[in-house]
């Protein structure tokens, strides 16, 4: 097992194997209902507003605001290795949620601090956390 292989991979499904090869390739995306238009993440194969099936797939800027966050440091056993890091709740700029990990020494985060998406190398798919966003550029 490499330094990159996931302990407890996520599930990849037909439906959500676009975002995971999404990520692969550098991009961010969710899906969107074609009839209301709600955006949800994680990406859904039914719109929970209206409740229909008619999805599509949306990039997103990877970009947005840090909402809260918290320091775990008593670990699930399959993540022991890995403590302490640090959980956030982001709004993205496209108006929606969503839960990661976020990479910044816990006296450089505060509420509100804009944040952008970093894609983590990983195996067998790679994952995504946030990083403090200090310039222009997306970081992949």
């Amino acid at each position: 097992m490499t330094e990159n292989t996931l302990v407890y991979p996520p599930r990849v499904t037909a439906f959500t194997r676009t975002f995971w090869d999404g990520l692969r390739d550098g991009t961010f995306l969710t899906t969107r209902c074609q009839d209301c238009g709600h955006m949800t993440f994680p990406p859904k194969p039914v719109c929970p507003e209206c409740w229909k099936s008619n999805v599509e797939w949306v990039e997103l800027s990877g970009r947005g605001v840090l909402v809260s966050y918290t320091e775990v440091s008593a670990a699930p056993q399959m993540f022991e290795h890995e403590a302490p890091y640090t959980l956030c709740i982001v709004d993205l700029d496209e108006s929606v949620r969503c839960v990661s990990r976020v990479l910044a020494a816990w006296d450089d985060l505060a509420p509100d601090a804009r944040v952008r998406l970093k894609i983590r190398d990983s195996v067998p798919t790679p994952l995504f956390e946030f990083v403090l966003d200090t310039d222009d550029e997306l970081e992949v």
